[in-house]
C-alpha cells in the first residue's frame, strides 16, 4: 500500500486505490438504472426551483456575479435567474451558492450528510462552458444528458463516501465532499481521461477541508449557505489546472504523516462501503415541502399536524417534548438566542416552533421579522429533545433510511395531543408517488415567482418529458434561465 512505503523514499508509489476507483467510475460506468435517470429529471427541476427562490433573497443575490464588477463574458457561462456570463469558475460558484442558499435542495443522511445536489453548480457551469467552447470550434454542443449523468455520479461518489466516512466528527464540512465528486466529474467533462481524473481528484483531497465551524452555535453563519459554492469553484479551477499538465499526488490520502487521513481524519481509512452505481441517486432525499435542516423535516411535519389543536391554546403549553435521532441531537438541538437566519434554520426547536403557532414553515419563517415573535421563544423555552434509540438504528439501516422525529405537546390542564411521530419524510423514496407532484408544483410556483410568464411557460415545455430534456443542447437550456 502506498501508505506504507519508507517515508524518506522519494519513490512515487501508485495512486491511491480509492482515488483510482473514483476515476474509472467516472471514466467507465454506464448508467442503466432507469430510475436514476427519471430521479436525476426530478432532481435537476428541484435544484433549480431552489435557485429561483434563492434569487428573492438580497443576501443571497449580493453573494452573485463576476469576483470582480464588469468582469463578464459575452460567451461566458450563464448564470440561471441572472443576466451573469462568466467564467466556469466564478459561474459554478454562483450556481452553486444559488442551490444551496436557502438549505432546501436534496439531502443524503448517512455517517455524513451533505447535499449531493450542490454538484450542479460546477457541473451546469462546466457543461455551459464547454458547449460553447465546442461550438465555437466547430464541434457539437453537450446535451443535458450529459449533465444528468455527471449528476448521478457525483451524487453517488459524494454518497457512497458519505456512508462509513464521518468527518464531522473530526470536526471538517461535507462540503469536502462536494469539492472531490465535482473536480471528478468536471474533469472528464472537460476532455479529461482517467489519469487526469485521478491527478485532479488528488488536489482536491490534498486541499483538506473546511471547519464546520459555520454551522454550530455559537458560530453558526450564512457562511454555510455559501460554502458549497465554494466547493464547486475549486472544483472547476482544480480540473483546469490539471487539463493544464499540473501533476497529482498519488498517495494524498495515505501518505505517512501527511496525507488525509493522517492529518485529518485521526489515521483513520477512507472506504467506499459498496462499489459505485446509481445508488445515492435512487435513494436521494427531496425537501420538497419547507426548507428545513432534513434532520428536522419529519419533525415540523409533526407540527404542522398538531398546529390546528394547539394553536389556541398556546399559553397553555406546559412543555413539548421532542424525539429525534442521534444525529439531529447532536447538529440541530439549540437553546439560547438566534442570531441570524442561518441560525434558525439549523435549530430544531425553532422548525417545530414556528408551524406549531402559525401552521407553514417557508423561507420567510428565518427572517428577523418573523423571528421577533415572542411566542417563538416563549415555545422554545418549553422544549426537550432527546434521542430515540429506534430512530437512530432506521437512520443508518441501508434498507430503511428513516429519518424519524416525534412531537407531543402537553398543557397545564394534564392533558395532552397524541404523540406524533414520523419516520420517512416526503422526500423518502419510500413517499415517492406522494412526493413527486408536490415537487412538480414546488417547481412550478418558483420558477412562476421568479420569471416572465413566457419564460415560465418555455421552461416547463422544456423540462416536462424526461426523453425531451435530455436530448437538448445545454446552451438551449441555460438560455431559456437566462435574464438577459
Amino acid at each position: 500500500m502506498s501508505g506504507e512505503i519508507d517515508i524518506r523514499s522519494a519513490t512515487r508509489p501508485d495512486p491511491d486505490q480509492l482515488i483510482q476507483d473514483i476515476a474509472d467510475y467516472v471514466v467507465d460506468y454506464e448508467i442503466t438504472s432507469k430510475e436514476a435517470w427519471e430521479t436525476a429529471h426530478y432532481c435537476l427541476k428541484d435544484s433549480l426551483a431552489c435557485s429561483m427562490l434563492a434569487l428573492k433573497f438580497p443576501e443571497c443575490a449580493k453573494l452573485l456575479g463576476p469576483v470582480v464588477p464588469g468582469m463578464e463574458l459575452e460567451a461566458g457561462a450563464r448564470v440561471p435567474g441572472t443576466p451573469y456570463k462568466l467564467d466556469p469558475v466564478q459561474a459554478a460558484f454562483n450556481i452553486g451558492v444559488l442551490v444551496r442558499y436557502l438549505d432546501f435542495n436534496d439531502t443524503w443522511l448517512a455517517a455524513e450528510w451533505g447535499h449531493p445536489s450542490d454538484n450542479l453548480g460546477a457541473i451546469l457551469a462546466v457543461a455551459d462552458y464547454v458547449s460553447r467552447r465546442n461550438v465555437a470550434e466547430g464541434g457539437e454542443p453537450l446535451k443535458i444528458e450529459a449533465v444528468l449523468e455527471a449528476m448521478i455520479k457525483a451524487h453517488e461518489i459524494q454518497g457512497i463516501l458519505a456512508l462509513k466516512n464521518s468527518f464531522n466528527r473530526v470536526g471538517l464540512d461535507h462540503v469536502l465532499l462536494v469539492r472531490v465528486a465535482s473536480t471528478a466529474v468536471v474533469t472528464k467533462m472537460l476532455g479529461g481521461d482517467r489519469d487526469d481524473v485521478v491527478n485532479a481528484v488528488s488536489q482536491a483531497w490534498i486541499d483538506g477541508g473546511a471547519l464546520r465551524t459555520y454551522r454550530h452555535a455559537p458560530n453558526t453563519g450564512p457562511r454555510k449557505s455559501w460554502a458549497a459554492g465554494d466547493a464547486c469553484r475549486r472544483a472547476v479551477q482544480l480540473a483546469l489546472i490539471t487539463l493544464k499538465g499540473e501533476i497529482g499526488y498519488p498517495s494524498a490520502l495515505t501518505a505517512k504523516g501527511w496525507g488525509f487521513q493522517d492529518v485529518l481524519f485521526n489515521g483513520n481509512d477512507l472506504v467506499l462501503e459498496r462499489e459505485l452505481g446509481s445508488y445515492v441517486m435512487e435513494q436521494v432525499l427531496f425537501k420538497i415541502s419547507f426548507p428545513a435542516e432534513f434532520h428536522a423535516q419529519t419533525a415540523v411535519e409533526c407540527a404542522y399536524k398538531l398546529h390546528g389543536e394547539v394553536k389556541d391554546r398556546l399559553d397553555d403549553i406546559e412543555r413539548i417534548e421532542l424525539e429525534t435521532q442521534e444525529a439531529g441531537c447532536r447538529i440541530i438541538d439549540k437553546t439560547g438566542p438566534l442570531n441570524n437566519y442561518a441560525d434558525r434554520d439549523h435549530c430544531l426547536q425553532y422548525m417545530v416552533a414556528v408551524p406549531l403557532i402559525f401552521g407553514e414553515l417557508t423561507a420567510d419563517s428565518y427572517t428577523d421579522e418573523v423571528a421577533a415573535d415572542p411566542c417563538i421563544d416563549a415555545l422554545r423555552e418549553k422544549m426537550t429533545v432527546k434521542e430515540n434509540p429506534r430512530f437512530t438504528e432506521e437512520y443508518f439501516d441501508a434498507d430503511k433510511r428513516a429519518i424519524g422525529n416525534s412531537v407531543q405537546v402537553f398543557f397545564t390542564d394534564g392533558s395532552s395531543t397524541e404523540k406524533v411521530s414520523i419516520d420517512y419524510p416526503v422526500g423518502h423514496r419510500r413517499r415517492r408517488e406522494e412526493g413527486i407532484p408536490l415537487l412538480e408544483d414546488k417547481f412550478a410556483r418558483a420558477i412562476a415567482g421568479q420569471l416572465s410568464a413566457r419564460k415560465a411557460g418555455a421552461i416547463m415545455a422544456a423540462t416536462e418529458a424526461f426523453g425531451t430534456l435530455k436530448a437538448m443542447p445545454v446552451p438551449a437550456f441555460t438560455a431559456l434561465w437566462s435574464m438577459d
